[in-house]
């Protein structure tokens, strides 16, 4: 039985004094022995946001990090930098990363290798547009994307990973998949795994569903047999992220 992973993409929000009173006023909503509670914070709020959760069940992840171990790139932060505070979740690939920052599905692996490397967990991202899913092309697009992303990763590894599936299209518009189209893309990308590895490794592989995810959507869309948690947005930053992680 997959043990639910319920993680917070805080994206470009809360300063660090905001993170510490965001974390404080959520440690006792998200507090459950059922569920992986993890939230990724803006580089910045990470120590500080590790420091308001200790004691508590809360994972503080990373956004993003870069595939080199140091150097002369302004601005990117290095896994040893990340695992030297503690960070265990780092969020890779996310759709804004790819459409804002030029990411790629080669730098995407570039970053997972990396992240197995330093003993964090890659949080994969992946997804359609809505143009995609009109013209029927989802599920290829989405092999494509694991396909790639996953390239040169052993099974353990593999295994080990989290892979989230956002429908572009649902990020942030109110917009949600159906549970049903929810839990085909997931099936699939299960059985994409089962391709590439074998069936016991597609069958550890934890993947969430992201995209609007609400209180009133997380118990139907949690239900779903491939379905392992979420990678939620904006809701992560309300209390109503409690009502999420504690789904039932």
């Amino acid at each position: 039985m997959r043990r639910k992973i319920i993680a917070g993409n805080w994206k470009m929000n809360m300063t660090p004094s905001q993170a510490v009173a965001l974390v404080n006023e959520l440690k006792p909503l998200v507090a459950t022995d059922e569920a992986d509670v993890v939230f990724c914070v803006p580089a910045i709020d990470i120590i500080p946001a590790m420091e308001a959760a200790k004691g508590s069940n809360i994972e503080i992840g990373a956004e993003n990090m870069y595939f080199e171990e140091s150097g002369a790139f302004t601005g990117e932060i290095s896994p040893s930098m990340l695992t030297d505070v503690g960070v265990k979740y780092v969020v890779i690939g996310h759709s804004e990363r790819r459409e804002y920052f030029a990411e790629t599905d080669e730098t995407v692996n570039k970053k997972v290798k990396k992240a197995f490397e330093h003993g964090i967990t890659p949080i994969v991202c992946c997804g359609e547009t809505l143009t995609q899913r009109e013209q029927g092309v989802t599920i290829d697009f989405i092999r494509q994307q694991i396909k790639i992303a996953f390239l040169d990763v052993t099974a353990e590894q593999a295994a080990a990973a989290v892979i989230a599936y956002e429908p572009i299209w649902a990020i942030g518009t109110g917009k949600v998949a159906t549970t049903a189209q929810a839990q085909e893309v997931c099936a699939a990308i299960r059985k994409c795994i089962a391709e590439i590895y074998d069936q016991a490794t597609a069958e550890a592989i934890r993947i969430q569903y992201g995209g609007s995810v609400t209180a009133a959507s997380a118990a139907e869309l949690f239900a779903q047999p491939d379905i392992d948690g979420g990678l939620v947005g904006g809701a992560s930053l309300k209390p109503d992220f409690g009502k999420i992680v504690n789904y039932k």
